[in-house]
């Protein structure tokens, strides 16, 4: 039992693996944004007692495997973490809300799918996404020359 854990009258390993983009897919998670969207998804699954097993925040999209507990619902995880996340980007980078007219930060939907037997690839994944996106654009870049 020892990938497990355990609440009063249940033994779980509930992980998912997650993926949001922000609204229209800009390229706005770099930098300072970024950082503060890294440390916000910490602290916000910290509050909803779940744990982060790997993130990576791409320039247009954010991928997260998470440990949830049972408790807690995808839905109501993804309201909490896009909801509060947005409005914490909003107050520290006011710019943003110039870029993003319409008040919303993010694009309605999501991505989400439990992982079971293929954790390893699924983390590995995660963990090197920003390689394989480079190495993609730069096969685009010698495609167009």
């Amino acid at each position: 039992m020892g990938d497990y854990r355990s609440s009063s009258h249940v033994y779980w390993r509930c992980k998912y693996h997650i993926v949001w983009t922000p609204k229209y897919r800009f390229k706005i998670l770099k930098g300072n944004v970024a950082k503060e969207l890294y440390r916000s998804i910490y602290i916000l699954l910290n509050m909803k007692d779940c744990e982060v097993l790997e993130l990576n925040i791409q320039p247009d999209h954010v991928h997260l495997v998470a440990l949830v507990p049972p408790k807690v619902s995808i839905s109501s995880l993804m309201g909490v973490l896009k909801g509060r996340s947005a409005i914490r980007l909003f107050n520290k980078f006011p710019h943003i809300r110039k870029k993003l007219w319409g008040n919303h930060f993010w694009a309605k939907g999501y991505f989400v799918d439990s992982v079971g037997v293929n954790e390893a690839i699924i983390r590995r994944y995660v963990r090197h996404q920003d390689k394989e996106e480079l190495e993609y654009e730069n096969q685009l870049e010698l495609l167009k020359n």
